[in-house]
């Protein structure tokens, strides 16, 4: 796919997602109409909705392009809520203290560090509230897919998943790391929740049981891309394009395997996981368009 046609693709995705979203997000309303604002706020600033195109794009792999997306939509919008309260947390005075995400304030910065604590609250109970939505009355065997859906998407947020991995980072910060730690932070804090979405896009989609070990392994190498870029471009990034502070991991005194082993080994590992990814999307005949988004991700600039 030709870079133009691709970033024309992820638009298209992007906004779709974006209107999924427009209706499932509350109303605001009520007496307790600040959380919900800042609920709208946090979730709609901006965001590349990376997860829930993995999750579709998986989905459309094995249901085929033609399929009904609209009975995954419950779980696009709940898996961009889910995320969006870890950033919410993520940024919060006691963990990062980032005052900017996006180009824009942070929910604390906004709206003050107990409604930063509530927002993200808010938004992690309202993903699982929304996600049940996905069940129907009438097909059995699309219940037993959701049920088991609800189960990788509760696993992967958790202690066993990206909250492990938060703790761990969190434990750890201002003291030196061996590669095995990093690892181990890495794949709980940024690779499950890759590996909720793309699993639950191909259970969703109707996906072999025995498939799943490779789905895995690829929503991993991604992630483990993903973060691996994502420290080079906050020690070499451009503030503007990125939306937020760089050098925040010198700041918080975080060991990343950039300031483990340096700028070109770490370029170099990023080209090997997204190898290895691209390798596994070809064997499971993953839709085009995700093979292209696993180079965009490991090329990407913001």
């Amino acid at each position: 796919m030709l870079e133009n046609k691709f970033k024309g693709a992820l638009k298209e995705r992007q906004a779709y997602i974006n209107s999924v979203l427009d209706v499932y997000l509350p109303e605001v309303e009520g007496r307790q109409k600040t959380i919900l604002e800042a609920m709208h706020y946090s979730v709609t600033i901006g965001g590349k909705r990376i997860r829930p195109i993995l999750m579709l794009e998986m989905f459309r792999t094995f249901a085929g392009e033609d399929a009904e997306e609209e009975r995954i939509e419950p779980f696009l919008a709940a898996m961009e809520m889910l995320h969006t309260y870890s950033l919410v947390h993520d940024d919060l005075p006691d963990m990062d203290n980032d005052r900017y995400r996006r180009g824009q304030l942070t929910t604390h910065a906004k709206y003050g560090a107990a409604m930063g604590i509530l927002t993200g609250d808010a938004l992690l109970n309202y993903s699982f509230e929304t996600a049940c939505k996905a069940f129907s009355i009438t097909d059995e065997e699309w219940d037993l897919r959701v049920a088991k859906a609800l189960k990788i998407f509760a696993t992967k947020a958790g202690v066993y998943g990206m909250i492990g991995g938060q703790v761990v980072d969190v434990e750890k910060t201002g003291q030196p790391l061996d590669t095995e730690e990093i690892s181990f932070i890495y794949e709980l804090k940024t690779c499950a929740l890759l590996e909720s979405a793309m699993l639950i896009g191909a259970i969703l989609g109707g996906a072999d049981d025995g498939l799943f070990s490779d789905i895995v392994w690829m929503a991993s190498c991604i992630g483990m891309a993903f973060q691996i870029q994502d420290d080079i471009l906050d020690l070499t990034g451009d503030e503007s394009k990125l939306g937020k502070p760089v050098h925040s991991d010198e700041k918080n005194e975080k060991t990343t395997f950039v300031s483990l082993y340096g700028i070109d080994v770490a370029k170099e590992k990023v080209k090997e996981l997204s190898a290895e990814a691209l390798w596994l999307a070809e064997k499971l005949s993953c839709t085009e368009f995700l093979k292209e988004l696993v180079v965009y991700l490991t090329i990407r600039e913001n």
